[in-house]
């Protein structure tokens, strides 16, 4: 997914990934306008304000890292991640942090007349800060609200979806903390049809005046986590010192193997076209996919949308790729994929592999080591879009089989289907749902999952989940959900 083909182009330079995360390449007035390019499509979007703990939080939680690759805005919220940037061949502009971007888009909604929605917080806070606002701006239109704290899975999501969508906002900023206010608004920022969801963690306090900003001589040397340590020193001394570890070693590899070892000088040419047919089209990569070759190489990402085929990058002969290169891929796949086609990585080089599989990216991109591999699987893609869910309705003793991804998207369809096949079991009342096909499913999968698991309970049915892949049992550890959902295969 990405900001829809409409949507002007607003940077000059290529993203960036940094931990597998890519960054946008744009300064808080860029963002600020890209974001009221969003309002104006009308359609739903969600963006992220990432600092360096969700980075390092991604490193082990695989829905975040997939929250953080899909997110259709993607600004960098720290001063390190500027220094990483600049150590990376690709500097970002500025830190565009969520505390200062939330009252820069307040005040563009009181001259243009957007609707605010807060969620999160704890009631006192939202009151105050919504009554400092409506002092700054008496006419702005917002609504806060301040659920009952309860784990992502186990919140009234209908009662707070009830209240946003009768206060029908332009804009809806979730204080919930990371991951759990970015994993809440995957789940519902598409049936909300809200254009602009963003996590915002503590910037309602700091709205509220119950936290206050660091010095502006401290923000910009990209010292205010001092200041924040001294604020709440029992909540952010292990954060910090965990953050500082692993970053700095995760970023010393990625430069030492993406920048200072780098290749001799290759010759720049441009992507060119293999041959395509009818649903398809083969395109070459050059031998360098750095920030050089991607800016001069611009144009393949709108020419690859346009072009309306699935598409196979062959990156065979791609001797050299940098951070910019990785961010490339990435932007690349996440507009491919809104269109509802595949991008399949052809014959991808050792080079390219070992930076994918750094940054924990290898799981995110379909792989084909061969043209006829490729089109085979370009083939079980489609056919896992259409059947989610396979059971055979006359002998109801094998498996139900769930397969591809089961998300926000689909969940609803997967738990009807399942539904269907649990109140049909045989007199042996037990049902197998076999997961061995499933790649990634995220918080909302989980809940089909939960769904699935309390229907039986009530049936009298013995029910079993069996071949849980690395990337989902991930997922239910991280939700504490594995001996509920597992039991004994646990």
């Amino acid at each position: 997914m990405n900001i829809p083909a409409e949507t002007k182009t607003y940077a000059s330079n290529p993203c960036i990934a940094i931990l597998g995360v890519p960054f946008d390449n744009v300064s808080a007035t860029q963002a600020v306008a890209l974001v009221e390019q969003m309002v104006a499509t009308r359609r739903p979007h969600y963006l992220v304000t990432a600092n360096v703990d969700f980075l390092v939080q991604a490193q082990e939680d695989i829905e975040l890292r997939r929250i953080l690759f899909d997110a259709h805005l993607v600004l960098c919220d720290g001063t390190p991640l500027v220094w990483a940037s600049r150590m990376l061949g690709n500097p970002l502009p500025e830190r565009v942090a969520g505390s200062d971007l939330v009252p820069l888009l307040i005040r563009i909604a009181a001259e243009k007349n957007y609707r605010l929605f807060f969620l999160g917080g704890t009631p006192e806070s939202t009151n105050v800060a919504l009554d400092k606002i409506k002092a700054q701006y008496p006419k702005l239109s917002m609504v806060g609200y301040s659920p009952p704290f309860n784990k992502l899975l186990e919140m009234d999501h209908d009662e707070i979806k009830r209240r946003i969508q009768e206060a029908q906002p332009d804009f809806l900023f979730v204080s919930f903390g990371c991951p759990k206010q970015e994993k809440w608004i995957t789940m519902h920022y598409r049936s909300l049809g809200v254009p602009v969801s963003a996590g915002v963690g503590g910037t309602i306090d700091f709205l509220a005046g119950h936290l206050k900003r660091a010095p502006v001589w401290m923000q910009k040397t990209g010292t205010e986590w001092i200041f924040r340590l001294l604020q709440e020193p029992r909540r952010l001394f292990r954060r910090y010192f965990k953050d500082l570890w692993v970053f700095g070693w995760a970023i010393i590899g990625q430069w030492w193997q993406l920048q200072f070892r780098r290749s001799k000088q290759l010759p720049v040419h441009v992507s060119t076209p293999v041959k395509s047919e009818e649903t398809w089209q083969w395109i070459k990569l050059p031998e360098r996919l750095d920030m050089a070759e991607v800016r001069d190489d611009a144009l393949l990402v709108d020419q690859v949308l346009a072009d309306g085929r699935h598409c196979l990058l062959e990156l065979a002969n791609v001797k050299f790729i940098d951070s910019t290169g990785v961010g490339f891929l990435i932007r690349l796949q996440k507009k491919v994929r809104a269109t509802g086609r595949q991008l399949v990585l052809l014959s991808p080089s050792e080079v390219v592999t070992r930076a994918l599989a750094m940054m924990h990216l290898k799981d995110f991109f379909a792989i084909a080591q061969g043209f006829t591999s490729a089109q085979k699987l370009i083939e079980s893609r489609i056919l896992e879009q259409k059947d989610l869910v396979t059971a055979n309705p006359t002998d109801t003793a094998k498996p139900v089989v769930w397969q591809g991804e089961i998300t926000a998207a689909n969940a609803e369809e997967v738990w009807r289907l399942t539904e269907a096949r649990l109140t049909s079991v045989n007199s042996a009342k037990h049902l197998t749902i076999d997961l061995s096909q499933v790649r990634f499913i995220d918080s909302t999968g989980l809940g089909a999952m939960i769904r699935v698991k309390k229907a039986s309970q009530r049936l009298g049915v013995k029910l079993d989940f069996t071949g849980v892949q690395p990337a989902v049992r991930n997922v239910l550890q991280l939700a504490r959900l594995e001996a509920f959902l597992l039991g004994d295969a646990a």
